[in-house]
């Protein structure tokens, strides 16, 4: 077979993909810039187990993981709470990412699949409408399909020239500016709720969480905007009145990340070019998880670039990828960038009313635990949602956002449906175009 793969980047999706391929035969190396050993942030991620098994990876010893408490989400005001009652055999695992990111290339360098770390990608190399390679800190590197792994701000991608049709990156609005630390534990005080979301906390726009553990005190503080360490020093006052057990030492973290929160890219595959993970944005628009998607998403590609058995590697062969990504997960994901945008357009007194008024349950809440394996709360019906509104919502003001956003719900999943179900260049440029017209 002897055909040659760049994986660029060494994210979740793309060392898994990279593992697939190479264990049917195909030449794989991963190009990624931080030196052996430090990839991932000192912080734990949560994910769906089942991930891992649809991607043929095994699970990490007992002693890496542990089962996620469910959650607990309150309104600005914190005095209304919605736990998650999420059945047993669905629980999300909690790892330390540097251990995800070891048991990933573990698993892909029992395969074969070669990394060459501290060499930074710089940018694609195109020989006329083809993606051919890529540019490298240690030169360039030639090859038959390039998976783009290298994140939201990826230079691959970026780089792209326009005629592909591929959006180089996202807007300000479309990441959120996530600060995450773990604290020492102030006090041995019980609670109710050990992992406490927050929306809109201190009526200021963006998520929140504190999650009490054993010996310390997770904490994870987004904002849909820039944001000083003086406005986060300034809110982790106030989340400690709401949390004695919240104490003031950085124990581990205190970093500084941006996250892709939007719908998926419209076009994710040109001529030996594919993008996957945070370059193709599959993290969940609301709150920004995204490794059980891009796990999945893995399988598919590699199903893909394997199924070209003249390895061509077009945007004609690797359509297939995109069309099946959208169906079972990508077309959930993207009316949740519609719910996104919303909740930045309601005000804290909206947002209270919401969660007092019932237009928003547990069962909403449990629905949604599954965002990263479903991608989706709209198992139910458009017309079962407007009905809820107008039978539950008796705030005219409110009623007025509410209903028109139910309208962009139902047309973004139209629109997906109507993505072409072949490559054909101008009527996926076209759909692309109505597509990215949905969101605005």
């Amino acid at each position: 077979m002897n055909k040659k793969i760049i994986v660029a980047g060494l994210g979740h999706g793309g060392i898994s993909a990279a593992a697939i391929l190479a264990a049917n035969g195909y030449d794989v190396t991963v190009y990624e810039k931080k030196k052996e050993g430090t990839l991932g942030y000192d912080w734990t991620d949560i994910f769906a187990p089942r991930s891992l098994e649809y991607a043929g990876i095994p699970m990490p010893p007992e002693d890496k993981y542990e089962y996620k408490e469910d959650m607990t989400f309150f309104a600005p005001t914190c005095e209304k709470g919605l736990r998650q009652h999420v059945p047993e055999d669905q629980l999300e695992i909690k790892m330390e990412r540097r251990d995800i990111y070891e048991h990933l290339i573990n698993h892909a360098l029992g395969f074969g699949v070669k990394i060459e770390y501290e060499c930074e990608v710089l940018g694609p190399i195109m020989l006329g409408n083809r993606v051919a390679g890529i540019r490298t800190s240690k030169g360039d590197v030639y090859g038959d399909l390039v998976i783009d792994a290298c994140g939201m701000n990826s230079p691959v991608r970026s780089n792209l020239p326009e005629f592909l049709g591929i959006e180089k990156g996202p807007d300000r609005s479309e990441k959120i500016t996530i600060y995450r630390a773990f604290y020492n534990k102030a006090s041995d005080e019980e609670v109710d709720a050990k992992f406490r979301i927050m929306l809109f906390g201190k009526g200021i726009k963006g998520i929140s969480w504190v999650a009490s553990e054993d010996e310390y005190t997770d904490v994870l503080i987004g904002r849909f905007e820039d944001v000083t360490k003086e406005e986060i020093d300034d809110f982790l006052v106030w989340l400690r009145e709401k949390n004695p057990r919240l104490g003031t030492e950085v124990v581990r973290g205190g970093q500084f990340v941006e996250i892709p929160v939007r719908q998926p890219l419209s076009v994710m595959v040109a001529d030996g070019y594919a993008a996957i993970g945070d370059s193709a944005f599959m993290t969940v628009p609301l709150i920004g998880s995204g490794i059980a998607n891009t796990l999945k998403a893995s399988k598919m590609l590699a199903d893909t670039v394997i199924a070209d058995k003249n390895g061509e590697f077009t945007a004609k062969t690797l359509w297939r990828y995109q069309t099946e990504y959208y169906k079972k997960i990508g077309a959930g994901l993207a009316p949740l960038a519609c719910g996104k945008k919303l909740l930045l357009t309601l005000t804290p007194d909206e947002i209270d009313y919401c969660f007092s008024s019932g237009m928003i349950t547990e069962d909403d809440i449990t629905m949604g635990a599954d965002f990263g394996d479903m991608g989706s709360l709209l198992d139910g019906d458009i017309n079962d949602m407007i009905n809820k509104i107008k039978t539950v919502c008796k705030d005219p003001n409110l009623l007025k956002k509410l209903l028109p956003v139910v309208g962009k719900i139902s047309k973004a999943v139209a629109t997906c449906a109507m993505m072409p179900k072949k490559w054909n260049r101008e009527r996926v440029l076209a759909w692309s175009k109505v597509y990215s017209y949905s969101f605005r």
